[in-house]
């Protein structure tokens, strides 16, 4: 338990979003906040990424979207959403009125698309900033993925911080060989913050069926199974880029995010967990704050890159 008068200090700063703790939750895990206030106050997490956001509505994926894996999950939602405008008149204003610090997460076919849903973003009242999911195909280039090719996320990280003054933070995919060389690119281009990892590319087969379970074949492994990817991705980034790293993959528990802050992160994402324990994010605000007590540590910040040599 803590002791009053001794609470550390979980404050941090991710890429110029001052946050008031480090555990924020994950694009496509929280929706829009609004099916999980009966269990968490939005305004006292760190920030709520939203799912993510194109410029029109998405239909997403045929069905089956989703199926459990051994410690983990595999969905192929298809980033299924309303839309930008929606977004904003129907889903900000409410995050706002619980008072929550939101990031929104946007994704694109084009580098022009994910430039123009910047500029939009970039006009709009209550975004502390922009999650840019790079693991999208480019439709212009053979429907190569913008987080495959350092040129290639370089080009839609440039064009996104020349079309708003907010924090952008791009969110990289594990499938490639360099995820270092990835992490510069964004580096290089303006990116105020790391955001990692995405998920990991999976399938499952139906053995009764003979056929793929997934209706769009591939899916994107999450949970638990993927936390020693994430773990050493992090680690290598951190020790060779110089911007703050987002955190998660697997973290199911208060001792996953303290191993994702020592591996480098400065903040965490909780993502598949939420499934099994609606509210695992507040129980990680109050388990860092029991473990800083108890090593008698003053603030988060001292056990960020700790593990790091």
């Amino acid at each position: 338990m803590r002791t009053e008068g001794l609470a550390p200090n979980l404050e941090v700063h991710l890429g110029g979003i001052k946050l008031a703790n480090p555990v924020l939750t994950a694009s496509g895990t929280f929706g829009y906040g609004a099916d999980y206030t009966d269990l968490v106050d939005p305004a006292a997490l760190g920030a709520v990424i939203v799912k993510g956001t194109t410029l029109r509505p998405r239909a997403g994926n045929p069905p089956p979207r989703i199926v459990e894996t051994p410690s983990g999950m595999l969905n192929a939602i298809g980033l299924e959403n309303p839309g930008v405008e929606a977004f904003l008149d129907e889903h900000l204003p409410r995050l706002r009125t619980h008072g929550a610090t939101v990031i929104v997460n946007i994704a694109g076919e084009s580098v022009d698309e994910y430039a123009e849903l910047a500029g939009i973003l970039d006009e709009s009242t209550g975004v502390a900033g922009i999650e840019i999911n790079i693991s999208c195909p480019n439709v212009a280039r053979g429907g190569m993925q913008f987080g495959a090719d350092p040129g290639a996320a370089r080009e839609v990280v440039s064009a996104v911080r020349s079309a708003t003054s907010l924090p952008i933070i791009p969110k990289l995919s594990p499938n490639v060989t360099d995820i270092v060389a990835m992490a510069a690119a964004c580096q290089d281009a303006g990116a105020d913050a790391i955001s990692m990892i995405n998920t990991l590319s999976g399938m499952a087969i139906d053995v009764e069926k003979r056929r793929p379970v997934l209706g769009n074949v591939f899916g994107g492994l999450s949970g638990p199974a993927i936390k020693p990817v994430a773990l050493r991705m992090i680690y290598q980034v951190y020790r060779e880029i110089d911007l703050p790293i987002l955190g998660g993959g697997g973290i199911a528990s208060v001792h996953d995010a303290v191993e994702f802050h020592m591996a480098g992160a400065t903040a965490v994402s909780i993502g598949t967990g939420t499934f099994v324990h609606p509210t695992l994010a507040m129980e990680i605000i109050e388990g860092l704050q029991d473990y800083l007590v108890s090593h008698n540590l003053k603030s988060i910040d001292q056990i960020i890159g700790a593990a790091v040599r």
